[in-house]
Formats: C-alpha cells, sequence, structure tokens
C-alpha cells in the first residue's frame, strides 16, 4: 500500500507510467531523491516544456514542437506513399527500422466503439480529405493484429477504395532467427496465408 503525503503521491504519480507498478515507481522516487535531485530537476522542467510547447503535427498528427513536422516538411519523401499507425511511437519505429520513405498519418487508436472510439475520434475525416486530393496512389496499414487493429484497417481500406487508392497491409508472420515450435498458432496461419514465391 502507497502511503500517503507528499512521498507517497511521487510514488503514485511515478504508476501512471505505463509499466510502472508501486514497487518500480517506489525505486524511481527514492532513487531521484536519494542520489539525483539535479537528474529529477532536469526531467520535471523537461517534462512542463514538453508539456508547454508539443502538440499535434497539421499533416500527419504526430507529437512535434512545430506546426507541421520534421517528416512532413522534408520534401524528398515520396508523396504517393502514406503509412498509417496507430500512434506516434509506431511511426517512430517504422521510420527507424524501416527503408520506408513516405508520409505517415497518426490514428492516436483504433476503432473500439465499445470504448466510444469511432472513426471521427482517429481522424478518419481528415484522411479521408487528403485521400480525395488524388496525390496519394497506396496507404499501407501499418495497424497492430488485434481485431480492433484488423478493423479499423479493414475500415481504412474501405474508404481508400472509394478513391481508388491501392491499400496494402503490412506482412504478419515468423519472425526472423524464429523456430517454427514456438510460433503461436495465429501467427504461423497468417504467415502462410501472407507467403510469396521466391
Amino acid at each position: 500500500m502507497i502511503k500517503k503525503g507528499l512521498l507517497g503521491q511521487l510514488i503514485q504519480n511515478f504508476c501512471c507510467l505505463p509499466g510502472v507498478g508501486p514497487k518500480s515507481a517506489q525505486r524511481i522516487a527514492f532513487y531521484m531523491l536519494q542520489r539525483d535531485r539535479n537528474g529529477a530537476k532536469l526531467l520535471a522542467e523537461t517534462l512542463l516544456t514538453a508539456l508547454k510547447n508539443i502538440d499535434h503535427c497539421q499533416h500527419c498528427r504526430t507529437l512535434t514542437e512545430h506546426t507541421v513536422c520534421e517528416i512532413c516538411e522534408d520534401t524528398s519523401r515520396n508523396s504517393a506513399l502514406l503509412c498509417i499507425v496507430e500512434n506516434p511511437a509506431d511511426a517512430w519505429i517504422v521510420d527507424q527500422a524501416t527503408a520506408f520513405k513516405g508520409y505517415y498519418f497518426i490514428l492516436h487508436g483504433k476503432l473500439s466503439p465499445l470504448d466510444g472510439i469511432g472513426p471521427n475520434e482517429l481522424g478518419l475525416n481528415i484522411l479521408e480529405e487528403r485521400l480525395a486530393k488524388g496525390d496519394i496512389q497506396e496507404i499501407i496499414l501499418a495497424t497492430n493484429s488485434t481485431v480492433e487493429g484488423e478493423a479499423t484497417a479493414y475500415f481504412i481500406s474501405e474508404i481508400a477504395r472509394k478513391y481508388q487508392v491501392n491499400a496494402s497491409r503490412l506482412a504478419h508472420g515468423v519472425p526472423m532467427g524464429g523456430e517454427l515450435e514456438f510460433i503461436d498458432s495465429g501467427t504461423l496461419s497468417h504467415a502462410f496465408k501472407g507467403r510469396r514465391l521466391l
């Protein structure tokens, strides 16, 4: 049980971070107070500055301190390709790990009617306006392979079809270096369905 008072409040506030439970939050709080007060002060100042200055890019909806993010301002990218992801972290990962040189559109979630998340909450009206302009030739649907992620990808592919825009889905399958005996049946099934000629 987390104690009351300022220390308890600090520990409780660290628990709001993903993957940080009470024990980890307690270790972080004690470490910062006992060993790294300058680091804690810098973290607090940077967090306050970020909250004040970081907002959504007007084009792709990622997080940026500018009106338009660096990727959207990069004219060397292929404007005919648009990768659609669930959150800014996904766009960051795709950009770091792949040779993708198109642009992004961030949904900030996935369709989930039970949670009150519909097309408007995901900015699909903004996406549809972009598709209607006719510049985009292909969208790459990089939503997660959950039930909601698949439903979101399907819904967006139907919008793309309306504007004669090709919609492709990220392949799902056996990871590099993976052994078949350790792969779950859902992943293996996707891998078989998505097989291609060599």
